[in-house]
């Protein structure tokens, strides 16, 4: 077979079209070949035709590739765009939601603004009938001050307070003097300071009584500044343990023998006119501070007795100074001797007992206390200093 000639030159091919990004030769394996084992023959006649096509075929490839990175880029834009509204519609439902909890809470205060000015106008009612009332009530106040005044002129006037204070003054003196005499009748002293042929010396002045104390007697009284406080400052030192007697009569419980009689009936005698003395003197202080006595005394002498409201038994059945009596028990008056005698010892010793309870209350009421129980003559000699010293005197 011949070969053929050359023939004519056909239709140059277009020339190839820069190569892209990416685009080039690469060098692949046998095995990466398709039809590598069974390659495809062109004769040389149909290679140009061969090649336009592939030419155009990567023509077409190469618009399929930009179409394709077009509607890739498109496809990336409404993404975006999708996006973007999918956080618009988020963040409007949330605007939405904040919306509605601001109108909720608008509604709230609403309620509450209503309910306050519902509030604040009941208050205002009652402002008003209080601000009335206080009005009504500062009327009547300034009336009440205006007549406080007036009773306070009053009281300061001339029959007001300070008359009363000196009136008071005036009684309290006028008391002074008729006890201070009560003292000088009774004296009450220590034992060797007078004796039994002590005669009383009446003044008409108390300034003059008050100068025939004792020294120690008239210093208590010129430096005591209260009645109150411990009862035993009215004995000075090296005097509290020295026996008290009234005009040389010494208080004193005689000893009995086995068969119950006195051993001597002159310590007995003694005993009971002093027992007279001091309830004479208790009786005549109380009649002046205008003082009932619990237990009232019927002076007889060196024979007197002391009342106590007890209940209705009989005498002979006290044994003691304390007995427990029902409370029904029906109440009378009894008698108790204060004086001893020789039956009736028990009965006298809760007489001197009902004695200095009387002088006790004395000495209470002008605001002392008492010695003890046993200082029946210590007992009444306080009550007759303190009621002697100028603080008594002294209206505050």
């Amino acid at each position: 077979m011949d070969d053929p000639g050359p023939s004519s030159p056909g239709p140059e091919p277009p020339p190839p079209a820069p190569p892209e990004e990416g685009d080039g030769w690469v060098l692949l394996p046998p095995s990466e070949v398709e039809g590598v084992e069974d390659p495809k023959v062109i004769h040389w006649e149909d290679l140009q035709q061969e090649l336009a096509r592939l030419w155009s075929l990567s023509a077409a490839l190469q618009a399929a590739r930009d179409r394709k990175t077009h509607l890739a880029a498109r496809i990336e834009s409404a993404l975006e765009a999708r996006r973007a509204f999918l956080r618009q519609d988020n963040e409007l439902a949330e605007i939405r939601q904040r919306l509605q909890d601001h109108t909720d809470h608008l509604g709230d205060l609403k309620l509450c603004a209503k309910k306050s000015a519902d509030d604040a106008e009941d208050r205002r009612e009652r402002l008003c009938v209080n601000i009335r009332t206080l009005s009504v009530a500062s009327k009547t106040l300034g009336a009440a001050r205006n007549n406080l005044e007036e009773a306070n002129k009053l009281l300061t006037g001339e029959n007001g307070h300070g008359r009363l204070k000196n009136m008071e003054q005036k009684l309290r003196m006028r008391q002074q003097y008729m006890i201070t005499q009560v003292a000088q009748i009774y004296p009450v002293r220590p034992l060797d300071e007078q004796s039994p042929g002590h005669k009383p010396i009446f003044t008409p002045s108390i300034i003059k009584i008050s100068m025939s104390f004792s020294a120690w007697q008239f210093e208590w009284i010129s430096s005591s500044n209260c009645f109150s406080g411990n009862a035993e400052s009215i004995l000075p030192n090296g005097y509290q343990k020295r026996p008290l007697a009234i005009l040389g009569l010494q208080l004193s419980k005689p000893t009995a023998k086995k068969t119950g009689y006195f051993s001597d009936k002159t310590d007995f005698q003694k005993s009971s006119t002093v027992l007279g003395y001091a309830g004479h003197a208790v009786s005549l202080i109380a009649s002046y501070l205008n003082v009932p006595l619990r237990y009232p005394l019927r002076f007889g002498g060196s024979r007197s007795y002391i009342l106590d409201p007890a209940p209705s038994v009989e005498p002979s059945s006290i044994v003691s100074v304390a007995t427990s009596i029902p409370p029904s028990t029906s109440m009378r008056i009894l008698e108790f001797p204060l004086y001893f005698d020789a039956q009736e010892t028990t009965k006298s010793a809760y007489a001197i007992f009902l004695l200095n309870k009387d002088i006790e209350q004395l000495l209470n009421y002008i605001g002392a206390e008492s010695l003890g129980p046993r200082h029946v003559l210590a007992n009444l000699r306080q009550l007759t200093a303190i009621i002697q010293s100028q603080q008594y005197i002294s209206v505050d």
